[in-house]
């Protein structure tokens, strides 16, 4: 995970400064874009770990970088906001974001954030196990996921969902021990967020929560994967 590539996108130079400061003190490798066109190009010449995204960066503001970012990529986002509204929490939850940070912000606590985005992503990329379930074929040392010969694009996240809930099939996973299992002991947010990416799983693999083929609902508790033919 050290020497990874971080770019953060801000307008604000003291703000990347300060992240800068402490994400190569622990190792990272640190790009800058101030503004949204800065960010797309990077993106395409740089290809970093990591997005680290302000919302409102001049034009293209954040909320267009991270459509761009997620209509051709998994890669991960960690958004800025100044705003302590929940709906713009949710809103970058929606389009996408793995995580989000509120200023002002501890630049520790943005490390700690970056650290574990990282980690929710590659432990589960050294695996080896393939999972068969129903038409379904997730594949942890690819983190790939196919549905009959179609292949699902999954965000990072929604793929560590998908792969801890098949791997405990049948078992009920509370938004709790989901939040611990993917997104981390040192994850801020709360429940809602489980239910956010769950959602945009099931647009994915065409699953309706009503009549379920994969995720059921366990309502006042959390969710499970149905049990069926592996």
């Amino acid at each position: 995970m050290a020497g990874e590539l971080i770019l953060v996108v801000d307008d604000e130079p003291n703000i990347i400064e300060l992240a800068r400061l402490y994400l190569e003190k622990d190792g990272f490798r640190v790009a800058e874009a101030r503004d949204g066109s800065e960010a797309l190009r990077l993106l395409e010449e740089l290809q970093p770990a990591l997005v680290v995204l302000d919302i409102m960066i001049p034009e293209p503001d954040g909320w267009e970088v991270c459509k761009h970012i997620r209509a051709r990529s998994n890669l991960p986002i960690i958004m800025l906001t100044a705003r302590e509204d929940e709906v713009d929490k949710v809103v970058g939850l929606e389009l996408g974001a793995d995580d989000y940070l509120t200023k002002p912000f501890s630049p520790r606590e943005l490390v700690a954030r970056v650290k574990a985005v990282l980690r929710r992503t590659l432990p589960l990329a050294e695996s080896r196990e393939v999972l068969h379930v129903e038409d379904l074929v997730i594949d942890a040392s690819r983190r790939r996921v196919t549905q009959g010969e179609r292949l699902v694009e999954l965000t990072p996240r929604e793929f560590d969902l998908l792969y801890v809930l098949a791997l405990n099939r049948g078992i009920v996973m509370s938004r709790e021990k989901l939040l611990e299992r993917v997104w981390g002991y040192d994850y801020y947010g709360d429940t809602r967020t489980v239910d956010v990416h769950i959602r945009h799983m099931r647009e994915k693999l065409g699953d309706n929560p009503q009549e379920p083929r994969y995720v059921e609902t366990v309502w006042g508790v959390g969710y499970k994967f149905r049990e069926g033919k592996s």
